[in-house]
């Protein structure tokens, strides 16, 4: 960008036109943005703080060891129940969840339906399906529910008192 001077005083050493040339000259330089290492900069501190942000954030449906503890808390919760009411209560395991239902005029009835977490697979004596009933005094079956998530696996055993432990 050139700026109009009157003729006689542009080049003139020590002159207010010269002078006030020189400083636009050096403002204009100022004004043009960023330098590539200021980029730079930004970009690695947002890079390392996205590298910060996914290392903290949780696997996708929590651990497999927090799954197989909600489930021992709901089976421990339906033997509970059982014992309660004094009627059957029954966990009944499927590729895609777990269901807890009720004996109720001779007719088993779904009281709650819980999805397992993304890529989490039952496994009970070699099958993805399985019913584990509880009597009205809380005895059930023994059996061991393994919950896989890839290489990772944890196991839960039902014992025949009733009693529910997380095997790790």
């Amino acid at each position: 960008m050139q700026i109009a001077l009157p003729e006689k005083n542009r080049d003139e050493p020590g002159s207010t036109s010269a002078e006030t040339l020189r400083s636009l000259q050096k403002k204009q330089r100022k004004e043009r943005g960023f330098t590539l290492i200021e980029l730079m900069v930004v970009l690695v501190i947002i890079g390392l703080a996205a590298a910060a942000v996914m290392l903290a954030l949780p696997e996708a449906g929590g651990s497999l060891a927090g799954e197989a503890d909600r489930f021992a808390a709901r089976a421990k919760a339906a033997r509970d129940t059982a014992i309660l009411e004094s009627r059957a209560v029954a966990l009944q395991i499927g590729r895609g969840g777990y269901e807890v239902a009720r004996r109720e005029n001779e007719v088993w009835r779904t009281r709650a339906h819980y999805d397992w977490a993304q890529r989490t697979i039952p496994d009970v004596a070699g099958s993805s399906e399985a019913s584990i009933r509880f009597d009205s005094t809380g005895y059930a079956e023994p059996a061991r529910i393994t919950l896989r998530r890839g290489e990772e696996h944890v196991a839960i055993d039902i014992a025949g008192d009733g009693g529910v432990h997380v095997v790790r």
